[in-house]
Order: structure tokens, then sequence, then C-alpha cells
């Protein structure tokens, strides 16, 4: 059984090149600034760090992404599930935080990541995603990870 597949991408091993680039989508100014701190002191190239679905679509289109954590509530109209079905649609992987996980976002995010957690905890979820997209044996799951299954 493989969990979580973004919609399109094949299964097999080496598929896709490590995580370096991340969008920090989050309404919440705290956790947005801890976490962009967090994924920089770690390696990764945080692209942006927005907090509603027009900033983080333009940032999608213009930035090279790997992958968008995204809280599901944001500022605006928009959600963090529409985010998803758009960076889902140009290949970019979701990895959702939230309070409140969604159980209706299998075909556009990989999985979700339950608020609160520590920072080692979203590392450990960064870990978990890269090596799921390159095919690669999972590491230790973080306290409050879950991956969704694969719906198709």
């Amino acid at each position: 059984m493989f969990f979580g597949l973004v919609k399109g991408e094949s299964r097999g091993r080496g598929r896709r090149k490590a995580i370096r680039s991340v969008l920090v989508v989050e309404d919440e100014p705290l956790v947005a600034f801890d976490n962009e701190h967090v994924l920089e002191v770690a390696g990764y190239r945080v692209a942006a760090t927005v907090d509603d679905y027009d900033h983080a679509i333009s940032v999608i289109e213009e930035e090279s992404v790997d992958l968008v954590i995204a809280d599901v509530t944001l500022h605006g109209d928009k959600t963090g599930i529409d985010l998803a079905r758009h960076a889902a649609g140009r290949g970019v992987a979701v990895l959702f935080v939230s309070g409140a996980c969604p159980v209706d976002a299998r075909e556009v995010a990989l999985g979700c990541l339950a608020k609160p957690y520590a920072p080692r905890d979203l590392l450990l979820a960064v870990a978990v995603v890269d090596a799921l997209l390159r095919g690669k044996e999972l590491p230790r799951f973080p306290e409050g990870l879950h991956l969704f299954e694969d719906a198709a």
C-alpha cells in the first residue's frame, strides 16, 4: 500500500529530487516565523512565507518550490485545500500543518502534521515526505504525522 502520492506521479523509485525549496503558508505569524526559522537552520531554502492563497499561488508560479507546507485555514476566501489543488496540478507536493487535518484532501496532499507540534517534528515530517517522494525507506514518523492513503 502506498501513501499519499501527488496525483499523476509515478510510483517508481528515485522519481524526484530531494526537497530543497519550501513554501510556508501559515496564517498564524508566530507559527509561520518558527516554521521558516527551523527550516532555514536545517538547510532548506524557504522560497517565501505567506498567509494567503493569492500570494502562495504567485510564489508557486514564479519560484522553484519542491514542497508546500500549508495550514488549512488561510487569510481570505480560499483555503489551504484550494491551494493544495493548485499545487498538485503543478506537480508540487503539499503537507498540511493544521489543528484540524482534512480528511477530504487525499488526492491533493501527502498528509498532515497535527498542531501543535515541536520544531523537530516538522523536520521529521519533511524528512518523511522527502523519502516518500524519492521512493526511499521512510524514516521514523514524528508524533502527529498522518500520511494520506493513495486514493487512486
